[in-house]
């Protein structure tokens, strides 16, 4: 049996030309799957660990922090696009909020600001274990960086100060 017939067929069974592009499509739908569901199936079979987030939402007024309490978000889960993630909101805290004043004098000092205070959100949610790269949804979550506190009735940016993740 010859590996390409008179006809032009490999092994009798498929034109040389054809097969080679079947295997560029299968390759390109290969890679366009990976893309979509590639991290997605990473996180499903890594053993996942608990990852705990604070975020401060800097000099929040008091219209919003009076929304924060009424909407009282401890337990609301957090959102991303039109999803809700495996994270939630375990804790709120209101703590002073500095701020630099001058003296009459010309020395700087730190200040209390009257009306506005730093919002602390507590988040927990849970990541693949070594991961180089945690994140809540599609947000990066490293300490200094800014994250979107989102949930389907609130929204506000505030800075991640503090990062742990379980061993």
């Amino acid at each position: 049996m010859k590996l390409i017939n008179e006809k032009g067929k490999l092994f009798g069974i498929i034109n040389a030309v054809d097969l080679i592009i079947l295997i560029a499509v299968v390759a390109v739908l290969g890679g366009i799957g990976w893309q979509l569901f590639g991290s997605k199936v990473n996180d499903a079979v890594s053993p996942q660990v608990e990852l705990i987030a604070e975020v401060v939402i800097i000099g929040t007024p008091p219209r919003i922090m009076n929304e924060i309490e009424r909407q009282d978000l401890v337990g609301e889960k957090i959102v991303a696009g039109n999803e809700f993630l495996n994270a939630t909101i375990e804790g709120i805290a209101f703590e002073d909020y500095i701020i630099q004043a001058t003296r009459d004098d010309g020395v700087i000092v730190d200040a209390v600001d009257p009306s506005k205070k730093d919002v602390v959100v507590t988040i927990k949610t849970t990541v693949p274990k070594g991961t180089p790269s945690p994140k809540i949804g599609s947000q990066e979550v490293r300490a200094g960086r800014t994250y979107i506190v989102k949930t389907q009735t609130f929204e506000c940016s505030g800075t991640i100060r503090y990062v742990e993740i379980a061993e």
